[in-house]
């Protein structure tokens, strides 16, 4: 006898029995799943450790999901993974367990390739990155996209107040975008890096450390200019139907952090601040 009809015929399941408080849970599932996972690319196949929380709805009467069932729908992942297999994930986790709502979350480390200006050295650099997918009753799934890009800023009132030099600081922009059509990883990390004085690199002979220095130094920016400058971007991108823009600015002569944050749709008018 198959393993999972002897568990249909001798075993009881607790979960499926019928709750009787009356009260729908939004979200049950498994949370800080570490699995390998094969991240498809504009550079190819790319493999990493995805570290997985999935969940679902469940519906008042029922006491309990199926856990093991989560661990089933990652393994039965073979191929890399892409934004609309990520999307279909999910919707077959909320079939396979009956729910009337899925959230899948991928956190994962992403590597990009990356040249020196000057010497052409070559290296790696890591990106943090988040993909979220959301079904509802109808199936429908919301995918959204999150990369958060490390960056150099230079203080525009330092540069315009001293006789010679500026503060800098490495800062972190974060993108969470979500999208209407496919929108690659590469892309928001481009507008992220546009975005502030200067990109940063894994790895910088002494000719390009004098090139990002002057790079930074010809084109600084505040933390209100970085987000605003993302911000610009996104608004004119129409696979993109909303986004938040967070950027942070790691001080060199504070002990504390600025930061700007921007909650925006592309096509409609930015809110004025409260």
């Amino acid at each position: 006898m198959p393993a999972n009809e002897f568990e249909d015929s001798v075993l009881p399941d607790i979960q499926g029995r019928r709750d009787t408080r009356n009260i729908a849970i939004d979200h049950v599932g498994v949370k800080g799943v570490r699995y390998p996972v094969i991240i498809a690319s504009t550079q190819g196949a790319i493999s990493t450790i995805g570290d997985f929380s999935m969940s679902v709805g469940l519906k008042s009467e029922v006491k309990g999901t199926h856990m093991s069932r989560f661990i089933e729908m990652l393994e039965s992942q073979s191929s890399p993974l892409t934004q609309e297999s990520f999307a279909n994930l999910a919707r077959a986790t909320a079939d396979r367990l009956g729910a009337p709502f899925c959230e899948v979350e991928l956190k994962f480390p992403f590597f990009q390739s990356k040249t020196a200006p000057i010497s052409g050295a070559q290296s790696l650099l890591d990106y943090d990155v988040v993909w979220r997918a959301v079904v509802s009753n109808k199936g429908d799934a919301e995918f959204t996209l999150k990369a958060i890009v490390p960056a150099t800023s230079l203080c525009p009132c330092s540069k315009e107040i001293s006789n010679y030099g500026a503060h800098n600081q490495r800062s972190l922009i974060s993108i969470e975008a979500t999208l209407r059509e496919m929108v690659s990883l590469e892309e928001l990390v481009d507008i992220a890096q546009n975005a502030a004085s200067c990109e940063v690199y894994g790895l910088l002979k002494r000719p390009d450390e004098k090139f990002v220095t002057e790079r930074a130094y010809d084109n600084p920016k505040f933390v209100e200019d970085m987000v605003r400058d993302v911000a610009v971007a996104l608004n004119a991108d129409s696979r993109i139907s909303k986004y938040v823009v967070e950027v942070e600015n790691f001080e060199s002569i504070h002990n504390h952090s600025a930061y700007a944050r921007i909650v925006g749709r592309p096509g409609v008018n930015v809110r004025e601040a409260a």
